[in-house]
């Protein structure tokens, strides 16, 4: 549906007088009927090969993207290295209402008034796309609104894919809940060339101001922070977690909700175990002495995926049986496919984006117009090496074996990169492949979230100082979605209390990933942990099965793992035993990491932290055992 002027459908839409007059301003706006619709916009005007989305900055011509049109989708480029990944210190507020994040005042020096008014008179000089989501996914989700210029259509085409394709007819008369608003070239007239997106916030209202082109902090993570928003209004959370069922060979279910800081394995919870060419599976190699550790399991659990980035624990689909139940925030998944190197990588996955349903949006993908883009084929950067964040949009119809139901968690596993640990290097590096922990010590690793080894995210905003003090470990904060947030530290952590209460019939178990002491282990620990749990009934374990761990962070450990007949070795449950680490490294690495916790719970200690949290961080200030926490937050086994 295009129209010069804005439709009757718009007119049912609640909208601020300078929103509806920059509408009635513009010189086109199109209402696409169809995703189709919207597909053949984003193309631009001639529909292909290449459009290159270009922007008049005070006279001069700036191209921003290009948009190269492939056989099962499109491949967005952008010129600059700068705008194929998330600024992470892109996010201010613009309103007064309560956070901890950065105002706009106190960046730019006045209020966000004049820029505002600014953004809505360009606006209503440009062609523009306009469409209907909802926050939170088609199912749960608030209605809400994107305002895009029609060049930069390859912006809202991702934007639907991502929250689900709905029209006006289907939502009807409504107040929008949020609504993004997209104006590339402010980027460079207003803000140096820096990515800028302004939270505008309500108690009714989430604005979002997007001043680049790249989706990841605002059409992703954007509305990563309406629903945070929504949450803490009322009272839950939308989880930074993946979250899959695992069906083992003998037909027994296990839902597995993976969180932790960027880099700590939540893609990677949803993906198949990873076997050598022989069919065993490769557990670690000595970084000391070079040897490979290798079991073979016969057959491995099926896995269905629930989630995979933003998962929603909202109230309606909750059903009291003291399991926390999920579902998807989303309708499409923004993957990020630095992993796939070559072919074959990951078959079934590969065989969705090369061949899908309806054509897809690849961000930072070498496209070759009119040929198959290939996830593979990553982007170079400047320097001639693959740009390290190449993402696909890909609709959850499109992944094999999805729940497409919210599921009930028994198991909150939290992941966490760990470095080398050895005799000569003591690191934080002693985590052993899984852990059981009393809530209460699951609740501190939330709030902390601290971003391990080599984080491949860990930018330019990580603490200098913190990292040299505590063995290079800096903290992505409250429930790792504190960069999305748009409120305070302490209100996030009283609601991850809040919930960690409420749902009473959940085990937690801690799983590291790149090292464990001396061994390097990749993902495998987590893949090994996973189908040991399920193979254990959702992890249900004895009292005797468990003994308390060296350090007590790491609540206990079991006894033994044993999968198909196949006994783990006690030097990865337990790595202080490992002969390239043992006990004076491992205790070295223990006070490196109670040294991390102390440093960043202290902020919480305010008056209006839950009471029982401050009680959980007073047992981490002095050195409580895990009994301590235990006697706070008793475990369910």
């Amino acid at each position: 549906m295009s129209t010069t002027a804005p439709t009757q459908l718009l007119a049912d839409v609640d909208l601020a007088p300078e929103v509806r007059a920059a509408l009635e301003a513009s010189p086109r706006v199109t209402i696409p009927a169809t995703r189709e619709e919207l597909y053949r916009i984003a193309l631009g005007p001639e529909g292909g090969p290449v459009f290159s989305v270009d922007y008049d900055v005070n006279g001069t011509p700036v191209t921003e993207a290009t948009v190269t049109r492939c056989r099962n989708g499109i491949a967005v480029n952008y010129p600059e290295d700068y705008m194929r990944r998330r600024d992470p210190k892109c996010m201010v507020i613009a309103d007064d209402r309560p956070t901890d994040k950065t105002r706009y005042a106190d960046r730019f020096g006045e209020s966000f008034d004049r820029v505002r008014m600014e953004t809505m008179q360009w606006l209503g000089e440009q062609e523009l796309v306009v469409v209907p989501f909802k926050a939170g996914g088609l199912t749960y989700g608030s209605p809400s609104l994107a305002i895009v210029p029609a060049s930069s259509a390859f912006f809202a085409l991702a934007l639907v894919d991502l929250q689900g394709w709905t029209t006006f007819e289907e939502i009807g008369t409504f107040s929008p809940r949020s609504i993004l608003y997209v104006a590339p070239p402010f980027r460079h007239t207003h803000f140096d060339g820096k990515q800028v997106v302004v939270h505008d916030r309500t108690e009714t209202l989430h604005e979002i101001f997007a001043y680049n082109l790249y989706p990841g902090p605002s059409a992703k993570k954007g509305v990563f922070s309406v629903l945070l928003d929504i949450g803490e209004e009322e009272r839950w959370i939308t989880a930074h977690a993946s979250s899959v069922r695992v069906t083992t060979p003998y037909d027994n279910d296990t839902v597995i909700m993976h969180e932790g800081a960027s880099g700590g394995g939540k893609s990677e919870m949803c993906q198949d175990l990873r076997r050598e060419d022989d069919g065993r599976i490769l557990v670690g190699r000595n970084v000391v002495t070079q040897e490979d550790y290798r079991i073979t399991l016969s057959e491995t659990s099926e896995l269905s995926p629930v989630t995979d980035d933003m998962t929603l624990c909202y109230p309606s689909i909750q059903d009291g049986s003291g399991r926390m139940v999920v579902a998807d925030a989303e309708d499409g998944w923004f993957v990020r496919v630095d992993g796939l190197t070559e072919y074959g990588n990951e078959p079934h996955f590969e065989q969705a984006v090369i061949h899908p349903e309806e054509p897809l949006v690849f961000f930072s993908i070498d496209g070759v117009p009119d040929a198959t883009a290939l996830p593979w084929e990553h982007t170079p950067d400047s320097n001639g090496k693959p740009c390290s964040n190449p993402r696909v949009v890909i609709s959850r119809k499109n992944i094999r074996n999805i729940v497409n139901e919210p599921e009930p968690v028994d198991v909150r596993t939290f992941g966490v990169r760990m470095p080398a640990c050895t005799e000569d290097n003591p690191t934080y590096g002693i985590m052993g492949l899984t852990h059981f922990v009393p809530p209460a010590i699951a609740w501190m690793w939330r709030i902390i979230a601290p971003r391990g080894d080599k984080n491949p995210s860990i930018g330019e905003h990580a603490d200098a100082v913190k990292k040299l003090e505590h063995g290079g470990m800096v903290s992505e904060g409250v429930g790792s979605y504190w960069p999305f947030s748009t409120g305070t530290k302490v209100a996030a952590a009283n609601l991850l209390m809040e919930q960690i209460v409420t749902y009473d019939r959940t085990r937690y178990v801690l799983v590291p990933n790149q090292h464990i002491g001396a061994y390097k282990v990749g993902f495998s620990a987590e893949w090994l942990t996973r189908e040991w749990l399920a193979r254990k009934g959702g992890g249900r374990m004895r009292v005797d099965q468990l003994e308390a761990a060296r350090c007590p962070l790491f609540g206990y450990s079991p006894k033994e793992i044993t999968l198909d007949g196949q006994p783990i070795r006690q030097t990865l449950l337990r790595p202080e035993m490992q002969s390239a680490v043992g006990e004076a490294a491992y205790d070295a690495g223990c006070q490196i990491l109670t040294g991390f916790f102390k440093s960043e719970l202290e902020q919480y200690l305010t008056d209006d932290l839950h009471p029982l949290a401050r009680q959980i961080i007073e047992t981490c200030m002095n050195d409580g055992t895990v009994a301590d926490y235990e006697k706070l937050t008793p475990m369910f086994l």
